[in-house]
């Protein structure tokens, strides 16, 4: 590959700083960013021809591996017939109406409807005025709050953003959207649940001393992710979802699931709540759906929901110029085919049981190792100060953002959150290109904490 000064990745890193702004702008972490030109399979290739080992799956999305030339051929193939139409009532497409038919025989068997965005922030804002247009249709005005976790993540867009639990998103952006609440995640290596209790039930528990605070006349909706991702991957209790369900269902509030990176097989399920055996009210979708090859998401609708919309002599005022993209269905479309013939949620389930296998051998052993946790193909390694008491280190010591710095030097590119290590790669990724990930991991970790 040529390594001439104009394609450089430094060269080409230059003339990004000069003009582009990014998603979590920070110019001094961009100084030293990675110019990426190509991808193959759990490969990426930067300016320079060096090779990385795509860690998250670009941002958790790209679960077929980069180079499908399929998706590629669905994206022409589409557009070169028809690149764009509205898809606002009294117009629509093919591939929107052949897309939600096929979701409808995938999802949660009470989820038949479905709304698309370009995204899955547009997702939770959908999702969020779909819940409270539904309470009003219902006589219930006054229900409007949301309910999320601390941890949670759910996009940054405004009202996304105030029901992200992630607090470092919040400050310039203040003042958040009144009326949401968060309370804490189940999260097993840290929550202290009272004695009696399953520590599950005991989180779960939490939701319903919200809603009897706020009241539940006021509550819409509850907002989770399955397995939370962006907060660090925490799996949650087997008893936890269920218990949820119970009181989502006793106070009249909607359970909304976000399986905006959980959703096509990434857990090793099509969708996370099919380990517990319950179904949400709404379920939002984004990344696997298109692989991350066309930005595309949407919400998916209970029939209960579905029924008081279509009764309703009142027009849902939301939408999105692309939303029903056809280009971007088209893509779904083809991605649902790859999901299926290659067996995506098996894959998964077996290639995250060898990827934890392998990180425990590996790390378990560390006296800087807390935790190590996963479901399907998402995995965290989370580091500590002292084993013992769980103690943390301090923010000051940045340990996190050194052993992935360490990693990235190494070959491995991926994301922390605090000082704990994630790791979710295509769902494609070979044995070999785990067991690469995982001793580079375990070289960095040594490397920065002995």
């Amino acid at each position: 590959m040529s390594t001439s000064p104009r394609k450089s990745n430094a060269n080409l890193r230059d003339r990004d700083l000069a003009h582009f702004i990014h998603p979590l702008h920070n110019r001094a972490v961009h100084e030293n960013a990675h110019v990426w030109v190509r991808g193959n399979g759990a490969i990426l290739t930067n300016a320079d021809g060096r090779e990385f080992i795509d860690g998250l799956a670009g941002l958790w999305n790209v679960t077929a591996g980069h180079g499908r030339t399929e998706l590629a051929d669905a994206m022409h193939g589409q557009a070169s017939t028809l690149a764009y139409a509205s898809g606002y009532s009294g117009s629509s497409n093919q591939p929107a109406i052949e897309l939600a038919e096929q979701l409808a025989t995938l999802c949660y068997p009470s989820i038949n409807h479905f709304f698309f965005t370009s995204g899955g922030a547009e997702a939770t804002e959908s999702s969020i005025k779909m819940s409270r247009a539904y309470w009003k249709l219902k006589g219930h005005p006054l229900k409007t709050k949301v309910i999320s976790r601390i941890d949670g993540y759910h996009g940054v867009t405004m009202a996304a953003m105030s029901a992200t639990g992630l607090s470092i998103y919040w400050p310039l952006f203040e003042p958040r959207v009144p009326g949401f609440v968060h309370i804490p995640s189940p999260y097993p290596y840290r929550y202290e649940n009272p004695a009696g209790t399953s520590q599950g039930i005991a989180a779960a528990n939490e939701l319903e001393q919200a809603i009897l605070r706020e009241g539940p006349e006021t509550v819409a909706m509850f907002i989770a992710e399955p397995v939370q991702g962006a907060g660090g991957v925490i799996v949650p209790q087997d008893d936890y979802f269920s218990r949820i369900r119970d009181i989502c269902t006793e106070y009249d509030v909607l359970l909304v699931a976000d399986e905006v990176i959980t959703g096509f097989g990434r857990t090793g399920k099509l969708f996370a709540l099919d380990h517990w055996k319950i179904e949400p009210d709404i379920v939002q979708f984004a990344k696997a759906i298109t692989s991350g090859y066309f930005p595309f998401g949407g919400i998916g609708i209970s029939d209960m929901i579905a029924e008081t919309l279509r009764a309703a002599e009142d027009t849902w005022m939301h939408a999105y110029t692309y939303s029903a993209h056809p280009v971007g269905c088209a893509v779904a479309l083809r991605t649902l085919r790859i999901i299926k013939e290659e067996g995506f949620p098996e894959q998964a389930a077996n290639k995250g049981d060898y990827l934890l296998r392998a990180v425990t051998a590996a790390l378990a052993d560390h006296p800087h190792v807390g935790d190590i946790r996963g479901k399907g193909l998402m995995c965290a390694v989370e580091l500590v100060q002292d084993k013992s008491t769980k103690q943390p280190f301090k923010s000051s010591d940045q340990i996190g953002l050194r052993v992935n710095q360490a990693a990235i030097t190494r070959g491995l590119f991926s994301r922390i959150k605090g000082d704990n290590y994630l790791l979710a790669p295509a769902i494609v990724i070979t044995t070999t290109q785990m067991d690469q990930a995982v001793q580079i991991l375990t070289e960095s970790i040594r490397d920065v904490l002995g």
